[in-house]
């Protein structure tokens, strides 16, 4: 090798050397870690119960709630009353799906169904429309006094047209919306649509609903979404408001009590301003959340 190779060799940059330095020991904090494990394991999920979490994480229970309602303190998770699910709230979402737009509605509505409840002690549904029918996403009859009058659960499909929740959403939708719905129901093959067939009885329901400013159940309705109340009968009658977000109805509230107990005009001169205030509170929770563009 040549003078002038050895200079230009010893030139040569030399790769660096790995510090041998020690990092400062560090230590981390595992009731932070184990939190940040739960929560990000609900925001993959449509929602877990503690159960759930508990054969997931294999973490006692006692530190799972800990966590639980430490982060439900801090509004990043919310408990969804009909089945005791956790779900992430919809904060820590910077743009949201249909289902996630769903879940942030019923994440509101439900300190506010759970409040009316208390006061009117029926069970209630928060039911959102769907091409063809109604689609619960909340119901009370957990926490309710009537407990034992079952609703939901989430993902119970409501007859459209002879529910009082599917009836306040077909009354206050916008009219395209409306047309839509319907022209879908007249091709439907499911018996419990065929009545959208009848274009004066439908547009006379329509009327009377809007006139009244709430909906009530068809008094050939059970609670099945095909059979009759000749072949079906829940015992039951509802009524239902919507909620509105602008123009639209983004999902209707209804209550639901025993016939046999007390009268549709007793529900209504008790209860019926209770349940509208609610509807309208949420309405403007919505709206406002929708206006700030979060």
């Amino acid at each position: 090798m040549s003078d002038i190779d050895l200079q230009k060799t010893s030139q040569a940059p030399q790769p660096r050397k790995l510090s041998t330095e020690k990092r400062p020991s560090v230590k981390t904090i595992r009731a932070l870690s184990r939190g940040v494990q739960v929560l990000r394991l609900l925001q993959n999920s449509g929602g877990m119960s503690l159960n759930d979490l508990h054969r997931v994480t294999g973490l006692p229970k006692a530190t799972l709630l800990r966590i639980l309602v430490t982060l439900e303190g801090e509004g990043m998770i919310w408990q969804r009353i009909v089945d005791n699910a956790y779900l992430a709230s919809h904060v820590l979402q910077k743009s949201l799906t249909r289902a996630e737009e769903e879940i942030r509605l019923a994440e509101l509505a439900s300190p506010l169904l759970e409040k009316m409840t208390q006061t009117i002690r029926w069970p209630s549904i928060l039911a959102v429309p769907r091409l063809t029918h109604m689609e619960v996403i909340e119901a009370t009859a957990p926490r309710s006094y009537f407990h034992h009058i079952e609703l939901g659960p989430v993902g119970f499909q409501v007859n459209m047209l002879l529910s009082a929740t599917g009836r306040a959403y077909l009354a206050f939708c916008p009219t395209e919306e409306r047309d839509a719905t319907l022209d879908r129901l007249r091709h439907s093959m499911r018996s419990g649509d065929k009545m959208a067939r009848d274009s004066k009885w439908v547009g006379e329901i329509i009327s009377m609903t809007r006139q009244r400013g709430y909906a009530v159940r068809d008094p050939r309705f059970g609670g099945n979404f095909d059979l009759t109340r000749r072949h079906y009968d829940d015992g039951r009658d509802s009524l239902a408001v919507p909620v509105f977000n602008g123009r639209r109805v983004a999902a209707c509230i209804n209550i639901t009590w025993i016939r046999r107990v007390t009268s549709q005009a007793d529900i209504v001169a008790k209860y019926l301003g209770e349940v509208k205030t609610i509807a309208r509170t949420l309405g403007q929770q919505i709206s406002g959340e929708s206006g700030s563009g979060s």
